[in-house]
Formats: structure tokens, C-alpha cells, sequence
């Protein structure tokens, strides 16, 4: 006869398997969880970074076009709880780095090679190393970027610009937000064929341009937007998204400081100096005038601007903001259509294959 636990034990273990029922049922997971986001570097510095998460949600692996499916999906991404301040490493060149995350569970590697990396994906792996999960091996895979020989780069903004958001209408943006998913959300029509092209040089399928896509949306988002990306074969890219929100600021999404935005291009063009960056937006929040910015302390580095005209109501004022980009002897495209900015890509020699 087996010997019964002691009642409080007993109590313990019940809610133990009670909890794992609750959390599988919403599909969350209480294990500790390292999510590695596509970092980016040059032959003096290469940055990773990424999440360590308490509590978060598990991956999807279906999509159906219910809308309550999809409203509880969403809510999942936003049931997060960080690791604050968790030992994390890698390794690198036969050497180990360490970091500490932040109070919000975030972390960033900077390494300064040995050697110059070669061109291309780099694959990294980041370790947990907090004593109490040591013997669990906790790990997550991610990658850098290390662009190939090119004069050009790309940054996009997301929402509203290759991505029908409705940014600048809030019941229309959260409806979006919540019925729909990552297959099911829509592009703008022609912006994939568009960025597609700018992505090939012209020598070769393999040697893209690099992208990068920057948006004042949380990382919490990211998955939705890799997904998304993906399924529309849009560029593959390095993604920057502002700081992660838990689900009571779920109706805030997207309503970021864009300071933080002007600051993650600002690091983007430092660690190029020597490429002529085209910049991507729309007008429904404060592309045009955190891209006047960047235009004026890197006259430069930019090469072009471009602006999808999405709220008419800010036109007069956006084409203001286009014109002083302009007297800066950038070339500007403040255009409605995606077809309008293909014209004129190939009109300013960013397109040369015209397919």
C-alpha cells in the first residue's frame, strides 16, 4: 500500500495541477521562455536581442478565420509576464557574453567581432542561466543580419504602410486588431510587389538589400507581424518594435512615444555609415516629420522618402513636411497608390529590373 501525502502536500499538488489545466486551456506557458529577435550588425559591432519571458503565450499553430478565435489569439500575445533582471549568455567566436535583462524582461548583446562575419544570416543561440533553471538547459534560436555589399537599405514602417491598420481611426484599428490574424490581415495592394523589387539589386535572388522594419507597435506583436510578413512573402528583415505591454494596456497598443522610433533608425544609420537608406511610412502618425528629422541630421544617408497618403485630413500639412524633405535634395514620393511609388522607383533608379 502506497503512502499518502501529507494533506498540506496534497493541497499543494491539486493546485499545481489545477493551474497547468487553467494555463493549458488558455494556451500560456508558465516556463520561462527566451525569445531571440533578428539582430543586426557590421564588420565593428553586431547587436542581439531579445525577451525573457516568465509567462507567455504558446505559439499558434492553426488559423481560422473566426473572429472569436482571433480576439482571444490576440489577448494571448498581451498575457505576458517578464523575467526582470535574469542572467542570460551566448557564445560567440569561442567566447562567452553575458547580460542581465531589464526590468521588462529585455536584453541586448553587443559584440564586437574578432573577424569581419560574413555576409548574410548568422544563427545565435541565447542560454538562461539562472541557478534554478540551470540543469533545464533553457535556450532560445534567433539570427543577425550582417548586410551584403550594397549602396542601398531600406526602412519601412509597418502599420499603414504595407500593413491596412487603420491607425488613425480607433474602433476601425481595434477591430482590425482583434478579428483578424496574421494570414487574414491584409496588405495594401501592389506594396508587396513593390517592396519586393527594391529588394533586388539586380545580381543575384540570394543578395537582397537589407530591410529594416520599424514601428512604434510592441514587441509583443511580433510573431503576428513575422507571420504576416511571411505568408505575403514581403523582404525578410531585421524587426524594431517598442517596449512590451501586458494585456491591462492592450487598448493602447500601438500608442507608443515615437521618440523611440527617430532613436532605433538613428542606430541603423550609425552602424552603415557608408549606405544611402530609403525611408518608408504614411501619414496617419508622425512618419513624416520623425523622417524630416533624419533627413536633417543625416542629409547624407538619405536617399529617399517615402509616404503613403492614408488620412486625407493630414495631407496639407504632410506635403509641407515633404517639401522641406526635398530642399534637402532627397527625392520624395507622397503617394495614395502603390503602383504611384513603383513609377517612381524606377523613375530615380531604385528599380532596374522591371518586372
Amino acid at each position: 500500500m502506497h503512502a499518502q501525502l501529507p494533506h498540506k502536500e496534497r493541497k499543494v499538488s491539486l493546485f499545481k495541477k489545477i493551474k497547468r489545466k487553467i494555463l493549458f486551456l488558455f494556451r500560456l506557458n508558465n516556463r520561462p521562455v527566451i525569445r531571440v529577435y533578428n539582430g543586426y550588425g557590421g564588420p565593428d559591432k553586431v547587436l542581439v536581442f531579445g525577451h525573457v519571458l516568465k509567462l507567455s503565450p504558446m505559439d499558434r499553430k492553426s488559423y481560422r478565420n473566426s473572429w472569436v478565435v482571433n480576439t482571444f489569439s490576440m489577448l494571448r500575445l498581451f498575457m505576458v509576464s517578464p523575467y526582470s533582471f535574469a542572467e542570460v549568455s551566448m557564445e560567440w567566436e569561442g567566447a562567452t557574453l553575458n547580460a542581465k535583462t531589464e526590468d521588462d524582461g529585455f536584453f541586448r548583446f553587443e559584440l564586437v567581432p574578432k573577424n569581419q562575419p560574413a555576409s548574410g544570416w548568422h544563427d545565435v543561440t541565447v542560454y538562461l542561466m539562472e541557478e534554478k533553471y540551470r540543469h533545464q538547459k533553457i535556450f532560445g534560436k534567433g539570427q543577425f543580419l550582417i548586410p551584403y555589399t550594397s549602396q542601398l537599405a531600406f526602412i519601412s514602417d509597418i502599420d499603414d504602410t504595407f500593413l491596412i491598420s487603420h491607425s488613425s481611426k480607433l474602433r476601425k484599428r481595434l477591430y482590425v486588431l482583434f478579428t483578424k490574424n496574421a494570414r487574414s490581415r491584409k496588405p495594401f495592394e501592389g506594396v508587396v510587389n513593390h517592396y519586393r523589387q527594391l529588394a533586388e539589386p539586380g545580381h543575384g535572388d540570394h543578395i537582397m538589400n537589407p530591410f529594416f522594419y520599424v514601428s512604434s507597435s510592441e514587441w509583443n506583436l511580433y510573431q503576428l507581424i513575422v507571420e504576416f510578413s511571411r505568408e505575403n512573402q514581403l523582404p525578410a528583415g531585421v524587426y524594431l518594435l517598442n517596449q512590451i505591454k501586458k494585456v491591462s494596456e492592450i487598448l493602447r497598443t500601438g500608442q507608443n512615444k515615437h521618440s523611440g522610433k527617430f532613436t532605433r533608425i538613428v542606430r541603423i544609420i550609425e552602424m552603415y555609415p557608408q549606405l544611402k537608406f530609403i525611408l518608408m511610412g504614411d501619414d496617419t502618425q508622425q512618419d513624416p516629420y520623425i523622417y524630416l528629422s533624419i533627413a536633417e541630421h543625416f542629409p547624407g544617408n538619405v536617399f529617399a522618402v517615402y509616404i503613403r497618403k492614408v488620412h486625407k485630413l493630414n495631407s496639407g500639412s504632410v506635403q509641407d513636411v515633404i517639401n522641406k524633405i526635398q530642399s534637402l535634395n532627397i527625392y520624395c514620393c507622397y503617394f495614395e497608390h502603390s503602383s504611384e511609388a513603383i513609377e517612381h522607383s524606377k523613375n530615380i533608379g531604385l528599380i532596374t529590373n522591371h518586372g
